[in-house]
């Protein structure tokens, strides 16, 4: 397979995680508080910073990594919480 493709397929899972999060959130099926919200959009914000990364966009890559970090912080407290 292509960087190209592996690139490109990369981004959309980063994305359908991040509209999985966000949707699940809206039903109130997941609450935004809990470790796996986080985690589906620490991955999914992470996998779209390397996509934005490998398109060289610095705008969406900034985006995509201050929501990973956030997300990211946010598991963190929560294990912590424990």
């Amino acid at each position: 397979m292509e960087i190209d493709a592996i690139n490109t397929i990369t981004g959309i899972i980063g994305l359908a995680l991040l509209l999985i999060a966000f949707v699940l959130n809206l039903l109130k099926k997941i609450s935004q508080n809990s470790k796996t919200y986080n985690l589906i959009n620490f991955i999914g914000a992470g996998l779209l910073a390397y996509y934005s990364y490998t398109l060289n966009n610095a705008i969406f890559f900034i985006l995509e990594f201050v929501w990973a970090a956030f997300a990211l912080y946010f598991l963190i407290k929560l294990n912590i919480k424990r």
